[in-house]
């Protein structure tokens, strides 16, 4: 049974990450993934650049997709691109645009995924590029085409990039550069202090996750 109403059988969990619903939130800068009425939600701000978030993306994270396709969590990203003033060049709003452009192509989850997996190779080549981040594409079945290769080339939704930092940067409070990457709320309470490092453990931050369902 399910926590949405007494007696209600729970939705079938989905299947694959192919299946997840994706959207941009009202707000014009929060990509939402996964069930809207799941009862725990996490919110994650993330450079694509960023070090530390390519760790997390690849201990702690897999915890939340595997609830995220089972309904019990929802994933609400805030991408951020303040990487490229302290390393040099544009490779995260370059990234951080073809992210967008593969929401529209209902792949945001599926080209997230695969641009975390080859990051430090990217990196080590100075960054992602035009180049680079359709060559990533293509390891998503789908997700090349003339719209989505023009997007990436022209930088189609670079006021996406500029509002979205901003958003990141808000976030910081009363330091504007922005509360760091990866920074990660759950149902709304941020997760820190000695916790912090639970991100980065699959098991830690499955018992986290869990509790706030509790």
């Amino acid at each position: 049974m399910d926590d949405r109403g007494a007696g209600t059988p729970a939705p079938a969990a989905y299947t694959g990450v192919e299946e997840l619903p994706e959207k941009l939130a009202a707000d014009g800068t929060t990509i939402v993934v996964g069930d809207p009425a799941a009862a725990t939600t996490v919110r994650l701000y993330e450079d694509p650049r960023c070090p530390v978030v390519e760790e997390f993306e690849a201990t702690g994270a897999p915890a939340l997709r595997e609830m995220t396709l089972r309904r019990e969590a929802n994933t609400e990203y805030t991408l951020a691109s303040f990487r490229d003033d302290r390393v040099g060049g544009d490779g995260s709003k370059r990234a951080v645009n073809a992210l967008r452009a593969a929401l529209d192509a209902g792949k945001f989850t599926e080209y997230h995924a695969v641009m975390f997996e080859n990051m430090a190779e990217n990196e080590l080549a100075g960054g992602y590029t035009t180049a680079s981040l359709l060559e990533l594409a293509d390891q998503v079945e789908g997700l090349r085409s003339e719209t989505f290769d023009s997007a990436v080339a022209t930088m189609k939704y670079k006021d996406f990039v500029t509002v979205s930092q901003r958003t990141y940067e808000a976030a910081g409070g009363d330091d504007p550069r922005g509360p760091g990457t990866p920074t990660v709320a759950i149902n709304g309470t941020e997760v820190k202090g000695d916790q912090y490092g639970w991100l980065f453990e699959k098991e830690s931050f499955a018992l986290l996750l869990n509790s706030a369902r509790n």
